[in-house]
């Protein structure tokens, strides 16, 4: 089956404007447009040799994109290796033996492919029960990868019913079915035992957050016997997580209505006593304010926020948002009780994301000890000088 999308015309060469060949030989696998000498007109997705800045020797193979700031996407260092079908199907072996090493049959919603990570750049695969869905970053993946083959070839390997193409935004809406049937219904999987449900059409990014698995099983560890608070809950994944552990009481607030009807299926669905939960239909910085007036407190306070920084450009903004969000949640956070914060925004990095962690405590006019640092889990790799690609922050502090 045919992986990759045929090359229309020979490779097109590309000159670095500046030293970056020890970054990219490293693994760092970006090049963006203002690193290059120039930006020739070419197909996009096209396939491309990169040489340095000073002798026009090659140092990588990759794909192209003359529209996009992210020009040039590194496939391989090695000069004898053919961007083909063979090459891309070593490539999607080699993940796959990772998740078959992390993942039993406890754990059947997990990440197949993690684009740059597994050394298949722009190319997203996550794994629900018997249903994948594939996700392109971008309009050069979308024609370098020949998604219909990889649908098939993800299929067969893992033997799934259905896989879908779901477009990453409304402005990239190529959605169709690769292989087989979508479901009518929810599709169920399993994350560490739990039961949980995806709607992988409708729902966010591929239907479900299982980036933070390894954090809600932690969640699980420290929730017995507390009052819990979950804010941007979703379909309530910390929600259930808490409950299994033993938590008395489980609050989850999120705006979308909907989601949260699915946390309540998934808190049923986990045989937890309907009493000990409560979902708000609310915006979390109103609820936030309700509480605080209301001198309202929670044993175990969790904040896991969308994105608050779309580009560089919005990094102070986002800050100043995390801050605020930071300060309200300790402020209903109990004496010596828990607060887990989290930040998925990729311009904000961790040094950031915990300053305004602490500004955050700093203006509830409280102190708190740090106890777990984390990020993503292993089905999410990235390569080693790629620190662009560990978006992921969770911050676990004991509020004094």
């Amino acid at each position: 089956m045919q992986l990759v999308s045929p090359p229309q015309n020979p490779p097109i060469k590309l000159r670095l404007a500046r030293d970056l060949v020890r970054v990219i030989k490293r693994g760092h696998p970006w090049v963006f447009a203002e690193a290059l000498r120039s930006r020739p007109d070419a197909s996009v997705g096209i396939q491309a040799i990169l040489l340095d800045n000073k002798k026009g020797r090659e140092i990588a193979r990759g794909m192209y994109d003359p529209h996009s700031p992210l020009a040039f996407r590194v496939c391989t260092v090695d000069p004898t290796e053919k961007l083909d079908d063979s090459w891309a199907k070593k490539r999607l072996e080699r993940a796959l033996s990772l998740r078959r090493s992390l993942f039993d049959e406890q754990t059947t919603g997990f990440r197949l492919f993690n684009g740059e990570g597994d050394g298949l750049p722009g190319l997203i695969c996550d794994v629900y029960g018997n249903v994948a869905v594939i996700q392109l970053d971008g309009a050069g993946p979308r024609n370098f990868w020949n998604f219909k083959g990889i649908a098939q070839w993800v299929a067969q390997a893992l033997a799934l019913d259905c896989v879908y193409l779901k477009g990453r935004s409304r402005q990239e809406d190529y959605s169709q079915v690769l292989v087989g049937e979508m479901p009518n219904t929810m599709i169920p999987f399993l994350e560490n035992g739990v039961r949980f449900t995806v709607d992988v059409l409708h729902g966010q990014k591929t239907g479900f957050f299982l980036d933070q698995r390894e954090n809600r099983q932690h969640i699980k560890t420290i929730a017995a016997g507390r009052h819990v608070l979950n804010l941007f809950g979703y379909t309530g994944g910390f929600s259930i997580y808490a409950g299994l552990g033993g938590a008395n009481h489980v609050t989850t607030v999120d705006t979308a209505l909907p989601a949260l009807e699915v946390a309540e299926q998934h808190w049923q669905l986990n045989n937890l006593p309907t009493a000990n939960h409560k979902t708000v239909p609310v915006d979390a910085f109103e609820f936030l304010d309700g509480a605080i007036q209301a001198k309202n407190v929670w044993d175990l306070v969790i904040v896991d926020p969308p994105s608050f920084a779309s580009s560089s450009n919005a990094v102070e903004k986002a800050l100043a948002a995390y801050q605020k969000l930071i300060a309200a949640a300790a402020s209903v956070t109990v004496l010596d009780g828990l607060l887990a914060a989290a930040s998925c925004s990729s311009h904000v990095d961790l040094p950031m994301f915990l300053t305004a962690c602490q500004t955050g405590i700093s203006k509830a006019r409280r102190r708190a000890t740090l106890l777990r640092v984390t990020g993503q889990p292993p089905d999410h790799p990235t390569p080693l000088p790629f620190s662009e690609f560990r978006y992921l922050k969770f911050v676990l502090m004991r509020v004094e």
